[in-house]
């Protein structure tokens, strides 16, 4: 059964970066696409960045030249790099497979990993 571990959360100032990672177990991460979210208080979960299982990425204009997603497929491991952090990017960040519920790379949602930037 998949499962998913986020780490590398914490508290920054302003202009401060993080490096989020995402180690996924019980599944056949390399052949799926893989993607980060976040929730921000009071807010719906959203979608930040996507990486394919080819290597393709896509970002969220809000995240743009700011943070890089990448994969390391014999670590099973999703990665976050943020950086120039702003007071609104403090949320439960959340890795996942870009997949359906129930399919071959689906994956549940972890407990996700908590960023709080500071002014």
């Amino acid at each position: 059964q998949a499962q998913v571990m986020e780490s590398g959360g914490g508290s920054v100032q302003a202009g401060g970066s993080l490096k989020l990672s995402c180690v996924v177990s019980g599944h056949p991460f390399s052949e799926c696409g893989m993607a980060w979210y976040r929730q921000a208080p009071g807010k719906e979960r959203e979608l930040i960045s996507g990486v394919s299982s080819d290597g393709s990425k896509v970002y969220q204009e809000f995240v743009k030249g700011r943070f890089t997603i990448s994969r390391d497929n014999a670590k099973k491991t999703l990665y976050l790099q943020m950086n120039d952090l702003q007071t609104e990017d403090t949320a439960v960040y959340y890795c996942a497979a870009e997949a359906r519920i129930g399919s071959y790379c689906y994956t549940p949602w972890g407990q996700g990993t908590q960023g709080t930037v500071s002014s």
